[in-house]
């Protein structure tokens, strides 16, 4: 044993210097440097091979590791048992860790490692390979094109869906009509979503199975949109107009195994894109398919995590259901749980049906349109703050913002001050009088950076420049004291992070521009974004204490991406890409390099 204990020290001694070398050729970049940290890394693992002071199965060294601990920012290297973090600390003695045979080692040849992104709001769920793509169209051609393409491989009758067009970014910057369509689609219905998801543009196939004319009044709500020659509607149908929409459309032609088995496939393409992009953790507001990722999970195949919401009810038999289902996919739960309930009391800025106090600059005629009286939303929102709910609501204008600020604080009022964690979903134009209520009444801003660099472009049109110094206000809630949350609304926005990342530190066109960006005194650092991306995140699921750190027992939901986040230019933020992702410790996705 004294023999033993001797050649540990000199080990010990030889590693330390092993290590300074290493760190050496990491600060200073050289043609050998990864040479060199892949063979100290080499030698590490031979050293300590003889006796580490616990096994690892996954140990992570030569990393620049950026924790969103405060009280350990910084580390070198990480150990990972099962589905947990063991030790975050420097590759010396992270080392100690590895015993040969049975733990894998990734050398991350000082490349970054920060927490896996977890999108606070995302609409996730199985992708159709049929789906007309349309993001950042500026030809509206080019959808005539597609549309046709896609009649002429599918029988007539067939449903043809798509969308993410924003006509904001057509060459004319007009709003879409069925003409576009009509032509090369006589047989079959269309349906294309606006990048928003609040506008729907048909084809006449459609109005006329929906039975929609020119006499047809706007529901509560909603609004189709009509010519104003004409009177005939344009195929725009806006909010909850849409649910006056009725297809006519025929099923495909396929057996209810092939059915399965494609939706089956749409999952798994959803999920290989998030983990290909470091998305470890999702929160699906609304509703989503519990039977289908339980499966999932079963199989394996489940390689990020889930939350999934219900939509906000004041019924008491509904909310027992959802009291049932909090049982069922408990808060204590890793992998899939029951979330918050999501309400819509606006539209959207783009659409031109976000609820404002006043009315659009570029439509003196509008204010917005609430989806629902606010003392029928108020009686929804005590309702289940009362049963213990968490609420979460769609607000993009300055009213519906405040609405939504009310209604808490009228729970709060009258049920008393707990933890309830209630979310603003969007938080896009604040009044500056409500930015400090989010602190004082604990409510969290669920924001989607993105939204900014697409809608910057139109903002200032919709509702002048005054109004919009409340919109993404980031950093002024951040010193409000406010709670963060970051996300992309997907599809609405990419799901990759790097565009969120690189909207939240810039506020500028996707392409790039001169200057200091859009409000710049809103603009947040990059570990403030990755933090909000994160922590953040998990703040808003109750979560904080299992995730959203890389700290000793914390969920092993990991990201090692190609560059360095913290060092490279705003210009490549965007090119960012993943090299590993780490969920429950477990390498879900590796690029290969």
């Amino acid at each position: 044993m004294p023999t033993i204990l001797k050649i540990n020290k000199i080990l010990n001694k030889t590693l330390n210097v092993i290590v300074e070398i290493s760190i050496f050729l990491t600060k200073n970049k050289g043609a050998m440097k990864h040479v060199f940290i892949s063979l100290s890394a080499a030698m590490i693992l031979t050293i300590t091979a003889c006796g580490p002071e616990e096994s690892a199965d996954l140990v992570i060294l030569n990393a620049k590791v950026f924790t969103v601990d405060r009280n350990n920012p910084v580390a070198g290297a990480i150990a990972i048992k099962g589905e947990t973090i063991i030790a975050v600390g420097s590759p010396e003695k992270i080392a100690g860790y590895v015993s040969e045979g049975s733990t894998r080692v990734i050398d991350a040849r000082g490349r970054l490692v920060i927490p896996g992104f977890n999108d606070a709001h995302v609409h996730f769920g199985p992708l159709d390979p049929d789906y007309i793509e349309l993001r950042y169209t500026t030809d509206p051609s080019v959808i005539t094109e597609k549309v046709r393409v896609q009649v002429a491989r599918s029988k007539p009758g067939e449903l043809i869906r798509g969308g993410h067009w924003e006509h904001e970014m057509f060459t004319d910057k007009k709003w879409p009509s069925r003409e576009l369509i009509d032509a090369v689609s006589p047989d079959n219905p269309v349906m294309l979503s606006r990048a928003d998801g609040h506008s729907v543009l048909v084809n006449s196939f459609v109005l006329k199975a929906s039975g929609i004319t020119r006499d047809t009044p706007d529901p509560f709500g909603g609004e189709i949109q009509k010519d104003p020659a004409t009177g005939e509607p344009t195929g725009i149908i806006k909010e909850n107009a849409m649910d006056l929409i009725r297809t006519g459309a025929k099923k495909a032609e396929r057996t209810p195994g092939e059915e399965a088995e494609r939706t089956v496939q749409g999952y798994l393409l959803a999920l290989r894109e998030a983990r290909e992009l470091g998305v470890t953790s999702i929160q699906i507001p609304g509703s989503a398919d519990f039977a289908m990722y339980e499966k999932l999970l079963a199989d394996g195949q489940l390689t990020s995590r889930i939350d999934i919401g219900a939509p906000l009810t004041g019924e008491a038999d509904r909310l027992n259901e959802y009291k049932e289902l909090q049982k069922k996919y408990p808060a204590e739960g890793n992998w899939i749980r029951f979330g918050y309930l999501k309400a819509f009391i606006d539209g959207t800025i783009g659409s031109g049906t976000a609820l404002m106090f006043e009315p659009f600059a570029d439509n003196p005629s509008s204010s917005g349109l609430a989806m629902m009286p606010y003392d029928t939303f108020e009686n929804m929102v005590v309702t289940a703050d009362k049963m213990g709910f968490q609420v979460g609501v769609h607000a993009i204008g300055d009213k519906g913002n405040n609405w939504t600020l009310n209604a808490y604080e009228a729970a709060m009022a009258q049920n008393g001050k707990r933890d309830s964690r209630h979310r603003d979903e969007h938080t896009q134009t604040l009044l500056l009088s409500d930015i400090p209520r989010f602190a004082e009444l604990g409510v969290i801003a669920s924001m989607q950076p993105t939204h900014c660099i697409s809608d910057k472009k139109f903002y200032e049109k919709r509702i002048g420049t005054e109004r919009s110094k409340g919109a993404y206000a980031w950093k002024s809630l951040l010193e409000e004291g406010a709670v963060l949350a970051f996300g992309t609304d997907y599809p609405v926005e990419p799901l990759n992070p790097m565009e969120g990342l690189y909207a939240a530190v810039t506020r500028k066109e996707r392409l790039g521009e001169e200057g200091e960006g859009w409000f710049p005194e809103q603009k947040l650092t990059m570990a403030q974004a990755i933090e909000f991306y994160t922590l953040g995140a998990s703040f808003s699921q109750f979560m904080e204490k299992r995730k959203g750190m890389i700290k000793p027992g914390y969920l092993a939901d990991l990201v090692i991406t190609d560059r360095d986040l913290f060092e490279i230019p705003e210009s490549e933020i965007m090119k960012t890409k993943v090299d590993y992702t780490i969920t429950g410790g477990k390498v879900v996705y590796e690029s290969g390099n």
